[in-house]
């Protein structure tokens, strides 16, 4: 599992995650299985002219295969073509070249809904004052979704989301599940309990006038509390990279 962080301000968009792969591997005499821990990976996507007005954060299942994301950039760029895209079409460029190697390594078609490689692919448009954001899931959700479109300034984020969650909207995000299967509630009525308790508990964050390095802090601050909260605790751990 990992963190990835993606900040829409008016100023500009900041990408962030973490670089920690966990693999699961079982010794050729063994059943026992062991996780494997690597904390060097690149989960930040980024290309060259002309293409560098987008770039993209990868989170979820760490490899296609045998590869990470990122692995496939020698063999993604040149699929982008000789012209710049508009980001949502950079975002479909991503679905479409990942999904067809996911498919191609035999992986899994039909993973748990938590399951697959996310992506948040951000950047900007020719002649365009604001970024665009799009999220997608490969291979459950391959459509590209926008996110905080024009001015809808704001935060995309996911993968572990225990600590961040807790931190900006003052929960854990596995709350909702326990108080409806605990308290036998019915799906419709938890989730207007979580609305009404985001409203009032989420850390409010001016994003509309938040300057560029304000954004910068802000994801730092997220993946780097993670990170440390993590590192006291039993569980799954990230690694950073911004």
């Amino acid at each position: 599992m990992s963190l990835g962080v993606v900040v829409k301000g008016p100023d500009g968009i900041v990408l962030a995650a973490d670089t920690r792969i966990t693999l699961n591997a079982r010794g050729p005499s063994s059943t026992t299985q062991l996780s494997v821990n690597f904390d060097n990976a690149t989960k930040l996507l980024t290309f060259g002219d002309p293409h560098s007005s987008v770039a993209a954060v990868t989170y979820g299942d760490a490899i296609i295969g045998l590869r990470t994301a990122h692995s496939f950039i020698p063999e993604l760029e040149p699929a982008l073509g000789d012209e710049r895209l508009s980001v949502r079409e950079y975002a479909d460029k991503i679905s479409e070249f990942f999904l067809q190697r996911w498919k191609d390594a035999g992986m899994p078609a039909n993973p748990a809904p938590s399951g697959g490689m996310n992506f948040i692919a951000g950047g900007y448009d020719a002649n365009a004052p604001y970024g665009e954001v799009f999220l997608l899931n490969i291979p459950n959700s391959p459509a590209p979704g926008p996110r905080n479109e024009g001015t809808n300034f704001g935060m995309t984020w996911g993968g572990q989301l225990e600590i961040a969650s807790r931190l900006i909207h003052g929960y854990d995000p596995r709350l909702w599940q326990l108080i409806q299967t605990n308290l036998n509630i019915s799906s419709t009525d938890v989730e207007q309990f979580r609305q009404s308790t985001q409203t009032e508990l989420e850390y409010r964050i001016p994003y509309d006038v938040l300057p560029l390095q304000d954004c910068v802090d802000l994801a730092t601050f997220l993946i780097r509390t993670t990170i440390t909260a993590q590192n006291l605790a039993i569980g799954f751990e990230v690694w950073v990279a911004l």
